[in-house]
């Protein structure tokens, strides 16, 4: 039975997971003291679940007759000849099997939703300036379920192409009643910010606070309920692709976010007679059909396209412990690939809690234009490095190639003294979507009176400190062009402006 946590922000407050574990004076445990659920571990891997042992025939998948009567049903998410290392498929064994529905109907557009970003649509724009938005409201009239409560901010391509990628906030005070969801589009990265969500799905239920988040993959049903009431939070959608593991590289075999730390659902089924509706997103449009009996009756499955989750306090740090900057990919917990092997389709960054110890270095993000498009967003604490505006539940974005960096305030704060070894992001988890894709923001974004742009004159007192050098640049060139071996003078040598 799950605990009730005596603080509500008791994990919010931890530096990391490792924390929770008492020096090894009590046993270890791997979810939250409150997650009512048990969970299988890895990535990757190949699983099985039964919630009545002895359902899954062994030696073969399809056999004329299953176990209990059940039904065989294969979830296949790649082509069926793909290579053995990316072949995704799952056998389910249900009581009736996913065809037993009534027919499809249309649904109603949700205005607030786009999945077409190319810059012909007339919906969607596309600017070099640098945008934010305010934390964007959870309704508070009438029943907003998740499917109701889901925005999209920006992306790029089109699901049909089948490589593209699309940004989304959901914010919901419901939870969805008799009501399953699929997306047929693609590949949904959820990030919980406010409130937990108690989600259901054909492999189990899966339990999603603020600080980890959930992947539930294309085609794959699921049904959200809201534990802790009204929820708000940030989704990353993938088309064409599957995340992965980052490869680690000279960081050898541990690092990142480990493989053992996602965690995957047990087998949960439910038989009820009653009409459920079952909405299917395809190509950014929604349909429905109906049944007179659960989509969540399946009582074991075996296979490696699983829904799971992660909690993001269990990321192992990387950086420096000498000077300067490592890039910002010793951040990623997941990524995607697209079809340039040099440059990935999406990446999930995370900026949880660390030690900055970098020796005569500057700390704060230093001034820099990449080629990555950047959509940030705070699930709880402060994040450096952005105005007071950057809240939880909001975001910020920047396009590639636009450059950005602190205001002068902080760069001299930086610049003039030393700054000790240090925690930061104490009590903080922010991430990053990036993609090496170009973004379109939505009608939804633009037009939000949440929506405000970075001031430009935050930098319009970036001093010349270069010219107070005068004097010592002229010295230093008479010596380069006497043939002296001595390239900088003796104010290139203090290092830092008087």
């Amino acid at each position: 039975m799950a605990a009730q946590l005596d603080n509500p922000k008791e994990y919010q407050n931890i530096f990391h997971w490792a924390e929770t574990q008492k020096d090894g004076t009590v046993p270890s445990f791997a979810v939250r003291k409150n997650d009512p659920y048990e969970y299988q571990a890895g990535f990757n891997n190949y699983f099985e679940s039964e919630a009545v042992p002895g359902t899954i025939p062994q030696g073969q998948n399809s056999p004329r007759c299953v176990r209990f009567g059940l039904y065989a049903e294969q979830m296949t998410a790649s082509a069926f000849v793909a290579p053995r290392n990316v072949n995704k498929k799952a056998w389910i064994y249900r009581v009736r099997p996913a065809v037993a529905h009534e027919g499809f109907t249309d649904l109603p557009n949700n205005k607030d939703t786009e999945a077409n970003f190319m810059p012909i649509n007339p919906h969607v724009h596309i600017s070099p300036t640098q945008v934010a938005w305010l934390p964007f409201d959870i309704p508070d009239d009438g029943e907003v379920d998740f499917i109701a409560g889901l925005k999209t901010i920006a992306g790029s391509g089109e699901p049909t192409l089948r490589e593209g990628i699309a940004t989304h906030i959901y914010a919901a005070n419901a939870s969805m009643k008799q009501k399953a969801f699929v997306n047929s589009d693609g590949d949904y990265l959820i990030v919980p910010q406010q409130g937990s969500l108690d989600i259901q799905t054909e492999f189990g239920p899966l339990y999603v606070q603020p600080g980890e988040i959930v992947v539930i993959q294309r085609g794959q049903r699921f049904r959200v309920e809201l534990p802790d009431g009204p929820s708000r939070g940030y989704i990353l959608e993938i088309w064409g692709a599957n995340f992965e593991l980052p490869e680690l590289g000279p960081l050898g075999a541990n690092g990142l976010a480990n493989a053992r730390d996602f965690l995957h659902p047990k087998a949960k089924y439910e038989i009820k007679k009653e009409r459920w509706e079952i909405v299917y997103k395809l190509g950014g449009k929604l349909f429905k059909s109906t049944q007179g009996h659960s989509p969540f009756d399946v009582v074991a499955w075996h296979g490696n396209y699983v829904p799971y989750k992660y909690d993001l306090t269990k990321f192992v740090n990387v950086g420096s412990i000498s000077v300067d900057h490592i890039d910002p990919s010793i951040f990623c917990v997941l990524t995607a690939k697209s079809r340039d092997p040099t440059a990935p389709l999406a990446d999930f960054l995370l900026f949880s809690p660390r030690w900055d110890v970098a020796s005569h270095t500057y700390r704060p993000p230093y001034y820099h234009r990449n080629a990555a498009s950047e959509l940030m967003g705070l699930i709880y604490g402060n994040y450096g490095g952005r105005s007071d505006e950057f809240q939880p539940g909001g975001m910020s974005f920047e396009c590639g190639m636009v450059p950005h960096g602190v205001a002068y305030e902080e760069f001299k704060d930086a610049y003039e003294a030393a700054p000790p070894e240090v925690q930061i992001s104490k009590n903080s988890i922010a991430f990053m979507f990036e993609s090496s894709r170009p973004f379109t923001i939505t009608d939804y974004a633009w037009n939000s009176d949440k929506k405000h742009e970075h001031e430009p004159k935050m930098w319009d007192n970036l001093v010349d400190n270069f010219s107070t050098h005068a004097k010592e640049i002229e010295e230093a060139l008479s010596h380069a062009a006497g043939g002296s071996n001595t390239s900088k003078g003796r104010g290139f040598e203090s290092g830092c402006a008087q």
